[in-house]
């Protein structure tokens, strides 16, 4: 392998690139140069790693002189960087100086991933699990990483499709693969929460129109599709991720930074992996569709087992696929919370199963396709507290197309408002609350504008302009106020007079119950408010202006400033299934 392939500028080989812990006293392998101090680098457990390291009461794997058989010598420095001569015994750390190891353990396991580094082999060990890594390039998928102070969003796909042994009992025998469990995984800006929004496969939504890369390098065009379940976004047709990735953007107005997708398998070995996940059930389960039987109460389950527990229907609620969807949910929490735990982070041989396990059943998009864009991912979640990370589901009601509804469609109010959540990068589990309330530009006293009565929407006058550079806003949020919301004493404008930065509700002080009422129907946020000193005339209107924060006629401007009543639940809690 080329020497500057895995940074091995000026035939330094990683296994030389040893540099001094100042935290513990210890020397430490760094396969890469910029990386920070690690309190705890994992280590191999193969027999020649365990030879050739041992771990300091810290925790801490420290270099001996014992050879590997077919590698270089290791050559511990002679002096650190502040030119001291390396000390002849290792230091015992001090107290309370190691620091909290870092995994990348996300929903369903599809994001669990390990910090590989800094013990004897993980030179190999490095080029074996990049090399796991299943990538694809989506058309129209920018990859663009993560960046320090912005949001990103991260979709995570189960497919159905039937591969690996013993899944012959799963999933529809000849599907290609569709997006049987689908999460969209969106992580603050400020790294402090995380919020994962399950979509229910027999969603009836629209597929816009893709394209998709072929075998042989052509490009394949995929129409578009009206009223489709959303689990044919993947699959159907010759549809790749990139396609599920844009039916989301289309349904949520999210932008979809980044995709993972795993299949049945993933569920199994990350299971066995970390030794089996808690689980906790109301009453005994024997169902002989999934073969899941579990007494009452706590079980531990992995492989075989685990899959059934996720994919069964049969066992809890009313037996539908979202009351399947709780208790993947509860699944996945307690896989995080396992994941966390020291049992599986003080254990070098679950890591190295659990990374070898994980980076074997992803298929990811080109952006995180290797091993250091995963780490780079790992860093940006490891700070996120289980209790900050929030499962829900979109809300959904039945769908009034069907006479005996077996699909179901996004909430007309609940739903537009979780978007908004995410959009506005607003925490669920209202992290930080001062900061949150900050971010959404709302003091104490402007929020008070909207406490008070509310005029009905047929006493509600205003006149909407089109300041946001949209062409056709105003006509189409006039529609909307109209049609969908009764406003009938509401006028097209046209343009105003100049592009405005934000939207705009301007009225007088015996206009503030109509105010009120059009700011819940439009999402507008309180700052968007400008009330007058002067009563108006009966028959005079408000004053609406669109800007550049407009997203749509009925789509809310900003997140609201606390969460919309949805049920969720934190990663942190144990649910029993019911």
């Amino acid at each position: 392998m080329d020497a500057h392939s895995r940074g091995r500028a000026d035939e330094i080989d990683p296994a030389d690139q040893w540099v001094l812990n100042p935290q513990t006293g210890n020397y430490e392998l760094r396969l890469d140069r910029s990386a920070g101090q690690s309190a705890a680098p994992s280590r191999s457990h193969s027999p020649s790693a365990a030879a050739g390291a041992e771990t300091s009461e810290g925790g801490t794997a420290t270099a001996t002189e014992t050879p590997v058989p077919g590698q270089r010598r290791r050559r511990v420095p002679e002096q650190s960087r502040g030119g001291k001569q390396a000390p002849a015994s290792r230091r015992r750390p001090k107290q309370g100086a190691s620091r909290k190891k870092k995994v990348l353990l996300w929903t369903g396991g599809a994001m669990a991933f390990v910090l590989v580094g800094g013990a004897t082999g993980a030179y190999l060990l490095y080029n074996k699990l990049d090399g796991n890594i299943s990538v694809v390039d989506p058309i129209g998928v920018e990859g663009k990483g993560f960046r320090k102070g912005e949001a990103f969003n991260v979709l995570v796909i189960g497919t159905d499709k039937r591969t690996g042994a013993g899944n012959s009992g799963y999933g529809d025998a000849n599907s290609p693969g569709h997006a049987d469990t689908t999460i969209l995984f969106h992580v603050a800006k400020d790294r402090t929460n995380a919020t994962a929004v399950s979509i229910p496969r027999d969603l009836v939504t629209t597929i816009p129109e893709c394209q998709t890369r072929q075998p042989d390098g052509t490009v394949l065009t995929i129409p578009g599709q009206r009223k489709a379940r959303f689990n044919v976004s993947l699959g159907q047709d010759g549809r790749d991720p990139g396609c599920t990735m844009r039916t989301v953007k289309e349904l949520t107005g999210v932008d979809v930074d980044h995709f993972m997708m795993v299949d049945f398998n993933a569920v199994k070995e990350l299971t066995s992996a970390v030794g089996g996940v808690k689980v906790c059930v109301e009453k005994p389960v024997d169902d002989p569709k999934s073969h899941l039987k579990l007494p009452a109460g706590e079980s531990l389950i992995e492989g075989e087992q685990a899959l059934a527990f996720v994919r069964t229907r049969s066992s809890f609620g009313n037996k539908s696929d979202l009351d399947r969807i709780k208790v993947q949910q509860q699944f996945l929490g307690s896989m995080i919370r396992q994941m966390k735990s020291d049992e599986t982070l003080t254990s070098p041989t679950k890591l190295l199963n659990l990374a070898e396990a994980a980076t074997k059943a992803l298929t990811v998009d080109k952006g995180i396709g290797s091993l250091s864009k995963l780490q780079g991912l790992a860093g940006e979640l490891s700070g996120i507290d289980a209790k900050n990370i929030a499962f829900t589901t979109l809300p959904v009601i039945d769908n009034p197309d069907e006479p005996k509804p077996v699909t179901v469609v996004p909430h007309p109010t609940l739903a537009p408002q979780l978007f908004a959540v995410l959009r506005s990068d607003t925490s669920l589990t209202e992290v930080k609350k001062k900061e949150q309330d900050a971010k959404n530009a709302q003091t104490q006293a402007q929020a008070a504008l909207l406490q008070g009565t509310r005029a009905t929407a047929a006493d509600v006058r205003v006149d909407v302009y089109n300041g946001s550079g949209v062409q056709g806003a105003a006509q189409s949020t006039l529609n909307w106020l109209q049609n969908d919301r009764g406003v009938l004493r509401s006028t097209n404008k046209s343009n105003a007079p100049e592009k405005a930065a934000t939207t705009t509700l301007t009225y007088a002080p015996n206009q503030a119950d109509q105010a009120r009422a059009l700011a819940d129907m439009m999402g507008l946020p309180a700052t968007a408010l400008k009330p007058g000193t002067q009563d108006a005339g009966e028959r005079e209107p408000m004053t609406l202006v669109l800007g550049a924060d407009f997203k749509g006629a009925g789509v809310p401007v900003s997140g609201p400033v606390k969460a919309p009543d949805v049920e969720k639940v934190a990663a942190d809690q144990q649910v029993c299934a019911k």
